[in-house]
């Protein structure tokens, strides 16, 4: 990738749903720029359209008009093969609801992408372990979700995002589900890829979170209407904990 050129961009990117009367445009003519190892937040009201962006960046859907570029290479308009592939090397999912596998362990979820993937039993394991130890779950990882409180489901669920050493991590509402304490390991979390210098989306409602990022683009009716660019890294960090630990 040339010196200076975004990781992911897109260019009047726009989602439709309906037709005629009924058409509603989820998301109108975005353009975005998302240098690598950048930390993104994207905030606004349910129904703005937040989701779908997130969806539409990482192909999970089709736009209905502009494009999508990750890498320099356009991906909107790819087959659902090569779309596929991306999934699983290029771009992970953080989600609200974690979407663990129930009846796989901890460090099972973990090393799933790599050996979908294509890597062998020993490297994704080696991997997943890698991952839980460093995020704090060692003790953990054969136990089932069941048995982990939902801080702990949210940070298996971001080693699992992590197995392949992705381009980008999309988050959507990643502490949604969380009590403060959870949120609380999250933020650290984010905190730590931040510092690794991994590539971050994360769409979310809750401004502790935003917080740590290094811009933060204000989105209603399908649009961004501001962006602010923050200090996010450590000193954006410390204020979103001490909102926390008040």
């Amino acid at each position: 990738m040339a010196a200076g050129t975004p990781i992911l961009r897109t260019r009047g990117l726009r989602k439709d749903y309906g037709k005629g009367e009924g058409l509603v445009r989820a998301v109108d003519e975005v353009d975005l720029d998302v240098g690598a190892g950048e930390t993104v937040a994207i905030m606004g009201p349910s129904g703005c359209g937040k989701s779908t962006l997130l969806h539409l960046l990482g192909g999970l859907d089709r736009p209905s008009g502009g494009e999508v570029l990750l890498n320099d290479r356009r991906i909107d308009n790819l087959g659902e093969k090569a779309l596929a592939r991306i999934r699983r090397t290029d771009v992970s999912y953080v989600f609200q609801s974690f979407h663990l596998m129930e009846e796989l362990t901890a460090v099972e979820n973990v090393e799933l992408p790599a050996l979908l993937a294509g890597r062998s039993p020993r490297a994704a394991r080696r991997r997943a372990e890698q991952l839980l130890d460093q995020l704090g779950l060692a003790g953990r990882s054969r136990f089932l979700p069941s048995a982990l409180s939902g801080g702990q489901r949210q940070r298996v669920a971001v080693a699992r995002a992590l197995s392949n050493e992705p381009l980008v991590v999309l988050a959507d509402e990643p502490t949604g589900n969380l009590d403060s304490a959870a949120t609380l390991d999250v933020l650290r979390l984010f905190e730590e890829l931040h510092g690794y210098g991994q590539t971050l989306i994360i769409v979310t409602h809750d401004a502790r979170i935003a917080a740590t990022a290094d811009r933060m683009f204000s989105m209603r009716d399908g649009a961004f209407v501001d962006e602010t660019r923050l200090t996010g890294g450590t000193t954006g960090m410390l204020g979103a904990l001490a909102g926390l630990e008040d």
